[in-house]
């Protein structure tokens, strides 16, 4: 066997970058690096991820050397081998490894949390029928929440990290905020529990602050609020079922997933149907875009954890960052349903499915697509997390080592790590470069419905069945 070959470097979108190159046959990760960086005359060393493709188009990452990956490629050294390079985030999220608060937080079991996009504060939802606010980096409370008169079910940050929504199953949305001043403004329409909320991504509104945010209900109807005033500008009428999921893409799309087993399309702007996605088989249940991680931060990032001096400043940012996650390609959306199947779409431009990526042996609870967009986790009642390659829908691996259901799963900021929490009361830390177990936390004496990673990296939140926040770090 020949001791080298002739390698063509190719960048995310499959575009040729550089020369062909002669390099050795068992070349490491790190030589192709310092390879690669010299080729694109990058002044600071950057981190990549390697791929080789299969002749069945499927890709094979290289993780010990060129050696190995084109051995399950099939791939003959007298030709050229086309390498796909990744670039990967230039921080690094260290792994959370004990808990370092644990608060009695609920009279009843805690069944969301979720870290503002600054990472300055923490939002939990209980089936006491408060929302509580907690300051993340003394790890006290800071607020009390009270007015609904259900289980809270989900609470959603604004992008602008000014104002916070809670749904409840007495069937309305409270808008909680601005920080310096709490005051409550009650939305009241829907006629059974809210299900979802999302808000309006912070570069399409209008004034460059967050004013609105869509809900979904167990009535088979979406509201689109103004927040502050209350208003319902419009109702998206359409699924014959209960609503599961409700996403605000940047393209200026809604998408709504139903128990009636599609996803509709929206439009932001008057609220009419763009298309239906069907393929399904059963109720789908989750739904997750390829920029959610952008979305969400809004105008804040590893660097930046201060809010713009001004909302026009602010909406300019929001764009901004948007547009390089976005990096010029559609907006993907996977699903997963309750016929154990995920499937990936690019809905702005096609109502049919990319990839039915199959493998679940019992339905999907979640789904998520990693920050830097090349992975998607999903979680399941099988007892599994499984990974797959978020621009084919290719299987990668699964995650094994949960006893019980997996409930939800947290991206780390760099895309290095997952989280995944379970009926079996632990929380799990996976690394993707081993696909294996990192970190184990044990502690919860019960279910761990909700789980959270804070969008700067530092913390994880977890709360269920017990009652009790638990906050983890490194």
């Amino acid at each position: 066997m020949s001791r080298s070959l002739i390698v063509q470097f190719k960048n995310s979108e499959h575009e040729v970058s550089g020369p062909t190159v002669d390099v050795p046959l068992d070349s490491s990760v790190d030589q192709l690096t310092t390879l690669l960086n010299q080729i694109l005359e990058n002044e600071e060393r950057l981190p990549y991820l390697f791929y080789v493709l299969k002749e069945n188009k499927q890709e094979v990452e290289i993780v010990d050397g060129i050696h190995e990956a084109i051995s399950s490629a099939s791939h003959s050294t007298e030709t050229v081998l086309s390498i796909r390079f990744v670039p990967q985030a230039l921080f690094r999220v260290r792994p959370v490894t004990r808990c370092t608060a644990t608060l009695p937080a609920h009279a009843e079991a805690i069944l969301t949390v979720q870290f503002s996009p600054n990472g300055a504060d923490l939002a939990t939802g209980s089936g006491d029928t408060t929302v509580r606010l907690w300051d993340v980096s003394s790890q006290t409370p800071r607020r009390k929440l009270e007015g609904h008169k259900g289980w809270v079910l989900c609470v959603a940050w604004s992008p602008d990290a000014n104002l916070l929504a809670s749904g409840s199953m007495d069937s309305t949305v409270i808008i909680w905020g601005p920080r310096e001043a709490i005051r409550r403004t009650h939305l009241k329409g829907h006629k059974k529990w809210i299900s979802s909320i999302c808000w309006e991504p912070l570069h399409r509104c209008r004034s460059g602050q967050s004013e609105r945010l869509a809900s979904g209900s167990e009535d088979c109807k979406v509201r689109i609020w103004h927040a502050l005033s209350g208003r319902c500008e419009f109702v998206l009428s359409g699924h014959t079922k209960a609503i599961t999921c409700v996403r605000w893409g940047g393209e200026g799309l809604i998408y709504s997933s139903s128990q009636d087993r599609t996803i509709k399309v929206w439009s932001d702007a008057d609220g009419s149907q763009v298309r239906s996605l069907q393929g399904h088989g059963h109720w789908v249940n989750t739904m997750a875009l390829s920029t959610d991680y952008a979305l969400r931060c809004g105008v804040f990032d590893i660097q930046r954890r201060t809010a713009p001096s001004t909302p026009a400043e602010g909406k300019l940012l929001a764009m901004e960052m948007y547009n390089t996650a976005k990096r010029d390609r559609p907006e993907k959306l996977v699903s997963g349903s309750d016929d154990f199947t995920l499937q990936l779409w690019e809905p702005a431009t096609s109502g049919k499915p990319l990839s039915r990526m199959t493998g679940h042996q019992q339905l999907v609870n979640m789904v998520a697509f990693s920050p830097d967009q090349e992975f998607i986790a999903s979680s399941s009642f099988d007892k599994s997390v499984r990974l797959w390659h978020a621009s084919t829908g290719n299987f990668i691996t699964t995650l094994r080592g949960h006893v019980a259901a997996v409930y939800q799963i947290a991206w780390s900021a760099d895309s290095r790590l997952l989280l995944s929490s379970s009926k079996d009361s632990t929380v799990k830390v996976w690394e993707l470069r081993t696909r294996k177990l990192k970190v184990d936390l044990p502690g919860h004496a019960d279910e761990v419905y909700s789980v959270d990673w804070s969008p700067d990296g530092t913390k994880v939140a977890s709360g269920g069945k017990d009652k009790v926040l638990k906050l983890w770090q490194n």
